[in-house]
């Protein structure tokens, strides 16, 4: 019987294709560095949205700013995926060049390889775990963001040392016609199915076919044609959900005739019926509500301004809040709104959305809705504000 043996491992001059040219790698390259610089920028406003700093005040205004950047941080994350691809067939046979026998050359060489496994490590990481938080789908037992945060800086870091060391080649081939050849190796003479040209605009073709397939969430204008978007519109009033009332476990405690809102400071305490907030002086603003997977929405939210219902219990300004739900499940049930929310006009207890009764899915009795605030931050099914003093 014959002996099988392994095949023999591949040399990088077994890789003849002309489009696997550093040409090709450094123009892809360039916009997937743009993507990826977009990403990590907004990806820093958004951890900044979620940490509450006592020096640092997350802005109020522009009251869409969070909608734009997060919406961002997901499209440039997703337009990446079809250039790191490509990216990476045209680098691969790199992987199997034999190093350089001459020290200097192998350290430069060895940086180049060790930044390059990091990014490429890091980059499909974020890219991939991107993806399954827009999908809502957490196959892992890690923080998402706090791990997510924590590998943008990895991934920046090796983004900025490769390119540190591939300089004189980015810059040879991005000066010089993409079929001039310069740094291509001996063996790329084998024909093309199309051009370096066509390689190219065929991965931003993708790239943005991949963002036209999925904005919709972000950008409710491309609904109709994003085939692949996780949050369609669909939801009571247009907006839609995260968390339903039955999944919160909140159902019958929401419907209750004995709900009561209580609002605490010091030790003072007031409490209200749905009936009784009614009552109060209602006011409408027109705010967005947006999500960390990227998807957000406009309404019209009518309801009790927040600082009016604290002025009741003679809390003062420029304190924060402890914002109490009533959901039994999932994470979230009790936030803190910063005083900057807090003290602003236009952050509401709303018990209305577009001229209608507030549904159950969107926080009926009341919910939290403050202006440029993630979505996880925008309470439901609010049973207690509590001053922090």
């Amino acid at each position: 019987m014959p002996q099988l043996r392994p095949p023999p491992v591949p040399d990088e001059s077994d890789f003849t294709s002309r489009l696997r040219s550093p040409a090709v790698a450094a123009r892809v390259g360039v916009w997937l560095g743009i993507c990826f610089a977009i990403a990590f920028i907004t990806g820093l406003i958004s951890h900044e949205a979620y940490v509450h700093h006592p020096f640092i005040a997350f802005p109020t205004r522009p009251v869409w700013l969070y909608r734009v950047t997060q919406g961002l941080h997901v499209t440039t994350g997703t337009a990446a995926i079809p250039l790191l691809l490509v990216k990476l067939w045209t680098v691969f046979p790199k992987l199997f060049s034999r190093p350089p026998k001459k020290v200097g050359l192998l350290l430069v060489e060895s940086l180049e390889r060790g930044s390059i496994a990091v990014l490429v490590a890091s980059s499909i990481f974020q890219l991939a775990s991107g993806l399954l938080n827009s999908s809502q789908w957490y196959p892992w037992g890690f923080d998402f963001r706090a791990t997510h945060y924590a590998m943008a800086w990895v991934a920046i870091g090796a983004l900025i040392v490769h390119i540190a060391v591939k300089l004189p080649v980015i810059r040879d081939v991005l000066g010089a016609d993409i079929d001039a050849g310069l740094h291509d190796r001996e063996s790329m003479a084998a024909a093309a199915p199309i051009s370096r040209r066509g390689l190219v605009r065929s991965a931003f073709l993708a790239s943005g076919v991949a963002v036209l397939a999925t904005a919709g969430s972000t950008v409710p204008l491309l609904r109709r044609v994003s085939v692949f978007e996780i949050r369609t519109g669909a939801g009571p009033a247009g907006i839609p959900i995260n968390t339903s009332a039955k999944h919160a476990g909140v159902i019958p405690a929401a419907l209750s005739d004995s709900y009561r809102l209580t609002i605490a400071y010091g030790g003072r305490e007031l409490s209200f019926s749905r009936q009784d907030l009614e009552q109060l002086r209602q006011r409408t603003h027109d705010l967005p509500i947006a999500c960390v997977e990227g998807w957000s929405a406009s309404g019209t939210w009518t309801g009790v301004r927040l600082r009016d219902l604290l002025d009741l219990v003679g809390a003062p300004a420029g304190h924060d809040v402890r914002v109490v739900s009533m959901q039994t499940r999932g994470a979230f049930g009790t936030t803190v709104l910063p005083n900057q929310f807090v003290d602003d006009p236009l952050t509401l207890l709303a018990l209305g959305l577009h001229g209608e009764k507030l549904a159950l899915d969107h926080g009926y009795p009341c919910r939290l809705i403050a202006p440029d605030r993630p979505g996880v931050f925008q309470t439901k099914w609010v049973r207690k504000l509590e001053v922090i003093a």
